[in-house]
């Protein structure tokens, strides 16, 4: 970064709000109070400090809450960049007072870009790519907990009103096969009627190669009880509204792990990404 600059304008980021310190190139206060975060107060504060000459923007963080602020500067033609948060820390300790207060780190914000520009780094492609992926990865996560809640709950199911079938197809429990037959079959009875020939059918699609194995031991599991458990004419009617949300939930997985992938693949730092 340089200091050819009219303008250094810190931004202590917030949620709702942030506060924003304008100075000149010799110190002078240009802007000092809070701002808050909404486009049309945030381009009329840029405009308004810009007509003291070249802007610069630095925030303390590029992301979240501060991806705004970012994305106004750049669309109105001013430059931007982010102190990182260990230097704001370390230059902090050279200003007087200990009391950590957004007016006083917005302050030193723009202070360090003014005095400081090799502190500074660009907001650059690179980083718009992670703030992408940490919206798809945080989505993922979620995701992935409710595939987990899924999964305990059909096998909890399972679990008490079939257990020898819980046994055979609870550790397969997320494979395509075994999704199918629960979704088109249900729970034990709903199997059970369907018949060896049905199963075979399905599992010959979802899987080629292990699709005989699976139907003997589901056939096998089967005859191991004789009786029926109470809440097993309910587990058929809830087992394949589960296993269509877990199908659903792992499809969705796939497709962001497609454009994770996607987006990695373009990161001009992929290699140690991965």
């Amino acid at each position: 970064m340089t200091s050819s600059y009219g303008v250094f304008l810190g931004l202590d980021v917030g949620k709702d709000a942030h506060h924003a310190v304008g100075l000149d190139p010799d110190g002078k206060r240009l802007h000092d109070g809070p701002l808050p975060n909404s486009e049309p107060k945030l381009r009329a504060l840029f405009d308004k400090l810009a007509q003291h000459g070249p802007l610069l923007v630095v925030v303390d963080q590029p992301a979240t809450i501060g991806a705004l602020p970012v994305a106004v500067a750049r669309a109105t033609g001013h430059q931007v960049a982010y102190l990182p948060g260990l230097a704001m820390r370390r230059i902090a300790d050279l200003y007087p007072g200990k009391a950590k207060t957004d007016a006083r780190d917005a302050f030193i914000i723009a202070d360090a870009a003014r005095l400081l520009p090799h502190a500074l780094r660009p907001v650059d492609v690179g980083d718009e790519a992670l703030a992408e992926l940490d919206v798809l990865v945080g989505f993922d996560d979620d995701l992935a907990s409710e595939a987990t809640r899924l999964v305990n709950r059909i096998r909890g199911l399972l679990t008490g009103i079939h257990p020898a079938l819980e046994r055979t197809i609870g550790p397969r429990i997320s494979h395509p096969a075994v999704l199918e037959i629960l979704s088109r079959c249900g729970g034990p009875t709903g199997i059970a009627k369907a018949g060896r020939r049905k199963l075979a059918a399905i599992a010959k699609v979802h899987a080629p190669r292990m699709g005989d194995k699976l139907v003997e031991a589901i056939m096998t599991a089967l005859g191991e009880q004789t009786v029926t458990v109470p809440g097993t004419a309910a587990a058929d009617t809830v087992l394949p509204r589960l296993a269509d949300s877990l199908r659903a939930v792992l499809q969705q997985r796939a497709q962001l792990a497609t454009e994770v992938e996607e987006i990695l693949d373009a990161h001009p730092l992929a290699g140690v990404l991965t």
